[in-house]
């Protein structure tokens, strides 16, 4: 089991002129202190003009500032948004090179498709076509990464000649890739595609062991393909967090900040009219949140009044509040159900900075050291499981490089060479 924190920097309103510098600077202060507590994973989501909801529109400048503060946490993108009209493939690869460089090779390369047409329309982009865009640019990404020179590629969304990109990435042959994942059937998906699976539903330990088992027979199998040159085995999911010995203070501080995530969501993805710049979030959810259920105790009355499937998201909204023996036992249930890694999030809603920090500090030195002594073991074990289902995938690739050793490309200014 590995630990992560997502950062959407989410921004609640009202805002002030320092709001979103000191926003930043308060989660590059989380990532470092993780670091120094052993957490394994800083990720960095994409998101364009959502606000309060995610003000993380450069991913890679903050895990390029995490990287100059940290030693030893991988810096993970999850994800990048690959349709072309939002990042060209040869820019995703040229960052993701040089972080790789910078970082001593601790980056971790999520990919999508995009998401909301408030993003995608705003950069051109096809909702029809996203996952066409998706597939085709992952696969120039990894061959401008490995390749030299790239050879080129001609396809319906990406023109490229034959370049040689630089630089090239520590990590051989190129940084682990993982895919966003939503339903059980994009979770297959990455499995077939030899990624790591993003889980970012708030599923139950029992969802997650049909998912994990899922994922791990396809990946074993002969469906697995995979889109890079490197397979990367692992299943991670997302959590709300904050832990306090005392779990009234823990639900105290942490609850509203996960309904605030829920709601907001919900806003974007679901059922919400946005005015960019003008529509307060914040003072909707307000409004809103006792009719919508988001609210501590509910009463008798609204729980019955509830369906089902509402009442288990409100309740998974709690799964990683608590104690440090409450979110050990929940922890133990993903463990359990083979999940390989816990990304929680904490920098969600109004949640205070200096709780994010404590809780940090508890859950590292109570909670994570019972996991951490069962790592070296359990990785061991499905090293030795998928060596040869992995070793049988790689040589299912095919290569799309072919031989451009003629190909020159000329001066601009031959006027200015010498004269012989």
């Amino acid at each position: 089991m590995r630990f992560g924190l997502l950062y959407h920097h989410q921004l609640p309103r009202p805002w002030a002129e320092d709001s979103e510098e000191r926003m930043l600077n308060e989660s590059l202060d989380q990532i470092t202190l993780a670091d120094r507590l052993g957490f394994d994973y800083a990720w960095e989501t994409e998101h364009h003009f959502m606000d309060e909801y995610s003000h993380s529109s450069a991913p890679e400048v903050v895990l390029a500032a995490a990287a100059a503060r940290t030693k030893r946490i991988r810096l993970a993108h999850g994800i990048v948004s690959l349709p072309p009209g939002v990042n060209h493939p040869v820019r995703v690869a040229e960052r993701l090179a040089t972080l790789d460089l910078i970082s001593g090779g601790r980056v971790d390369f999520g990919t999508g498709q995009g998401s909301t047409q408030l993003e995608l329309e705003a950069f051109g982009v096809n909702r029809e076509t996203k996952r066409e865009q998706w597939e085709e640019a992952v696969e120039v990404i990894t061959r401008l990464l490995t390749e030299t020179p790239f050879t080129g590629h001609n396809g319906r969304f990406i023109d490229l000649p034959p370049r040689n990109v630089l630089p090239k990435p520590k990590q051989k042959p190129h940084p682990p890739m993982w895919v966003a994942c939503s339903s059980p059937q994009t979770v297959e998906t990455a499995a077939r595609n030899g990624m790591g699976a993003l889980s970012f539903a708030f599923i139950s330990p029992e969802q997650a062991k049909e998912r994990v088992d899922a994922y791990y027979e396809t990946l074993a199998s002969d469906e697995c393909l995979p889109m890079g040159f490197s397979v990367n085995p692992n299943f991670a999911l997302v959590l709300p967090f904050m832990c306090h010995q005392d779990e009234q203070v823990a639900l105290d501080r942490g609850l509203d900040g996960a309904y605030f995530f829920a709601y907001s969501f919900m806003h974007y993805y679901v059922n919400g009219k946005h005015r960019p710049g003008v529509t307060d979030v914040t003072a909707d959810f307000e409004r809103m949140r006792h009719q919508l259920g988001f609210v501590r105790d509910l009463g008798d009355s609204a729980l019955a009044a509830m369906d089902p499937k509402t009442r288990a998201e409100r309740a998974a909204l709690r799964r990683g509040i608590g104690t440090p023996e409450q979110l050990a036992e929940v922890i133990r249930a993903y463990e359990d159900a083979g999940v390989d890694q816990i990304i929680f999030q904490a920098q969600i809603g109004a949640n205070k900075h200096e709780h994010v920090c404590e809780a940090l500090e508890l859950f590292a030195a109570e909670v994570m050291p019972e996991f951490e002594a069962r790592r070296e073991e359990r990785d061991a074990a499905k090293q030795r499981r998928l060596e040869v289902p992995i070793k049988e995938a790689l040589a299912r690739k095919p290569h799309r490089s072919v031989d451009v050793s003629d190909y020159v490309t000329k001066a601009e200014r031959p006027e200015l060479a010498p004269r012989r």
